[in-house]
């Protein structure tokens, strides 16, 4: 992989290219209990992993950085804020502020007591330059908990002097004391009676139980970084604190930042800034490395003992070293060509993401959230008209456009522009906080068990940006998938034939990557639910005579809201369908048949197959689309679920029946004792398509309706 990387990257950058690399992978315990490790974005052992796995960061990977607890986004129907860690650490390696430890907060050190608190204040403030004067507050929530906050505030002289100032905040008795809520000290200030004449910039130091923690106030970098020196090099064999606060906001550039936040069901980790693939893959062999560690891991233990994602998404963002130098600003028709190319390959959106995909999920396609392909053709084209164009955009370059054009149709049906597989909501629009990063973000990605796997997606992803800098590479049209997108291309065979595909379009261009690793992924993504093969003496001249049921992908429909006590984030799908793909060789169509509770799939005719694909498997797919429970609520609650699913294979060898469990993924063998169905002559072949270009029966339109007890 190194090398077809330094090839891709040698291509960019001899057109003036540095296409930097982000990602979020996601991690959950070995033992995932709790809501919080399911639908719920915090709990009350979520944090507690996230600080350990911090602090593994901070001694294993970038020695001597700073930890810094921050509040992050607040959701609709979640009471509080989520939180997020970010360690930093400067960007020529060498950590901006010096500790007197490897970690902090310190592992080492004593704990202070109130009054050893009350004389490091006084040597802080020394080392300032100033008079801090603390305001003792009362925490209704931990009586034994000891708060001061003092007014803290710095700016910049002309010569980049940091004059810092405080000042006198008193409150009365009955005012002291911090709001119910929990959290740090400094998110709880009675900030309502703060001095008109002062910033609201405070100092806040909080001592309990679990040692103490400083909250600092909102600083550009500058004097942040003189006030946690000065923290430092104040402490005296004191551990050094938890700080709480946020990043400044002229950090870019001057710090590496490593995110850990609460997210639902998971831990996600936000990497920083990876200048080249190398260190992208570095980062996720590094990361699953230090979570084992402390317990975390990228994969959840199924029920059926096999590893199956977090849940959680392993997103992976496109940008630039800045926004001076971005890859896309100034090469609109390039742009336009990666999501030409993207929209004709629906392996690159469904073959490493989720079981929940199409319209509902959180990674729609454009194409399939829009209904048609008209305003995105309309929307590419002009991209591409304008590639080296001049531009009267303030900055000279294409950055509005594309933003303006792109956020609108890269979005959910509900408008949503971070919902959309490949997301523009972070690339150029200055009306939403960090809106103006220039990021692109492919969403269709899920975790997966291996480090080495999601690398080779990422090394996947930049091998095609270079192939497509070239003109010529690139589509000339969108494709109008129709029906085929959401029927024939979600099953297996397909998948694995438009990835190879996109294989061969790059070992064409010089770059070949290693198709074992991609069979891996595509083998756990879709394990096999029955694999069966004849004697040998059914084989044929193309091959041997076989079978495979392999789970295929299904788009699971949004349903109406449904109140939810407390609210929710989540939106509400119908997950009842399943679907499964069967794969017949040309000699088992020719010697053997398949029934599926009792009445016989119609396998296509060998000579037909032969005929049209020149003898190869995958001519003509076929799948089976099956109602497997009923919940509540759901759409069409009068069809009654089919599950277990009986199956017998009749052949020259006899017969076989097995008793299909797709809830669950597993096929189970059925003695004749078992068996409630029994091949008989003359029983019609199921039938039930939606439409005749087709390739999944639908057994709901063959099915008995049921008023009876939902199960």
């Amino acid at each position: 992989m190194q090398a077809v990387a330094a090839k891709a990257e040698t291509r960019l950058s001899q057109a003036g290219i540095e296409l930097t690399l982000g990602g979020e992978p996601t991690f959950v315990p070995e033992q995932p209990e709790g809501s919080e490790w399911s639908v719920s974005a915090d709990g009350p052992t979520k944090l507690g992993f996230a600080r350990r796995l911090g602090q593994e960061v901070q001694q294993r990977i970038w020695p001597g950085s700073t930890l810094l607890y921050c509040p992050g986004k607040r959701y609709e129907g979640e009471v509080n804020p989520r939180w997020a860690l970010r360690i930093f650490t400067g960007c020529d390696g060498k950590p901006p502020v010096r500790w007197p430890e490897l970690c902090q907060p310190g592992l080492q050190g004593r704990r202070p007591s109130p009054l050893a608190a009350r004389d490091w204040l006084e040597r802080l403030q020394r080392r300032l330059g100033l008079a801090l004067q603390p305001l003792f507050l009362v925490d209704p929530l931990n009586a034994e908990r000891q708060v001061w906050a003092a007014p803290l505030s710095a700016e910049e002289d002309a010569g980049g002097a940091v004059l810092w100032r405080t000042g006198t905040w008193t409150l009365k008795a009955g005012l002291a004391k911090l709001s119910g809520a929990p959290g740090p000290a400094g998110l709880r200030l009675p900030l309502d009676h703060f001095p008109d004449d002062l910033p609201r910039q405070v100092l806040t130091l909080e001592v309990d139980e679990e040692g103490w923690e400083l909250f600092l106030p909102p600083l550009t970098r500058k004097p942040l970084q003189q006030l946690l020196q000065a923290v430092a090099d104040s402490l005296e064999g004191l551990a050094a604190p938890r700080l709480s606060g946020m990043l400044p906001v002229d950090a870019h550039g001057h710090w590496q930042v490593l995110g850990l936040a609460a997210d639902p069901g998971v831990l996600e980790v936000n990497l920083p800034i990876c200048h080249g693939w190398s260190d992208y893959d570095r980062w996720l062999e590094q990361l699953q490395a230090v979570g084992a560690l402390v317990g975390l891991r990228s994969w959840k233990e199924t029920a059926e003992g096999r590893q199956g994602s977090t849940g959680g998404g392993n997103h992976l963002l496109w940008g630039g070293p800045d926004l001076t130098r971005h890859p896309f600003f100034s090469r609109p028709g390039w742009l336009a060509g990666i999501l030409r190319y993207w929209q004709q390959h629906p392996a690159l959106a469904y073959l490493f993401c989720g079981n929940s995909v199409g319209p509902a999920s959180q990674s729609p396609r454009p194409d399939e959230a829009l209904g048609d392909i008209f305003d995105l053709e309309l929307a590419y084209r002009a991209l591409e008209q304008a590639d080296g164009q001049p531009s009267a955009d303030a900055w000279g370059d294409h950055r509005s456009l594309i933003g303006e054009t792109l956020r609108h149709l890269h979005a959910d049906r509900s408008g949503n522009n971070h919902r959309s597989e490949i997301s523009f909501d972070k690339f150029w629009n200055p009306g939403a906080p960090a809106g103006c990063l220039g990021l692109v973000e492919f969403r269709a990605l899920e975790s997966l068990p291996e480090a080495r796997w999601s690398s080779a997606i990422a090394l996947l992803w930049s091998a095609l940006a270079a192939h497509l800098l070239e003109p010529r590479n690139r589509p000339r049209g969108l494709r109008d998938w129709g029906s085929a997108l959401h029927d024939r291309q979600l099953l297996p065979s397909q998948l694995w034939a438009d990835l190879e595909a996109v294989l061969d379009d790059l070992a064409a261009d010089g770059l070949v990557l290693d198709r074992e690793v991609f069979g891996a992924i595509w083998n756990w993504r879709f394990p096999p639910l029955l694999s069966w093969r004849g004697d040998a003496a059914l084989a044929d001249r193309q091959g041997p005579c076989r079978l495979e049921l392999r789970a295929a992908l299904e788009p699971w429909p949004l349903i109406c809201d449904t109140p939810v006590e407390g609210g929710s984030t989540s939106r509400f799908i119908d997950a009842s369908l399943r679907r499964f793909e069967v794969i017949a060789s040309p000699a088992f169509r020719q010697h053997c048949s398949l029934w599926l509770e009792g009445r016989p799939l119609p396998l296509a005719d060998p000579q037909a197959v032969g005929a049209e694909a020149g003898g190869t498997e995958a001519a003509a797919p076929l799948a089976v689309r099956v109602r497997s429970q009923r919940l509540f609520p759901c759409l069409h609650p009068a069809i009654a679920p089919r599950s277990p699913l009986e199956l017998v294979i009749r052949s020259p060898m006899g017969v076989e029946a097995f008793q299909l469990h797709l809830e669950q993924e597993r096929c189970e063998p059925l003695g004749p004792e078992h068996r409630t169905t029994t091949p008989r002559a003359g029983v019609q072949p199921w039938s039930g398509k939606r439409r005749p270009e087709d390739v999944s029966l639908d057994l709901r339109l063959e099915g008995e309706l049921t008023t009876g007890p939902t199960r």
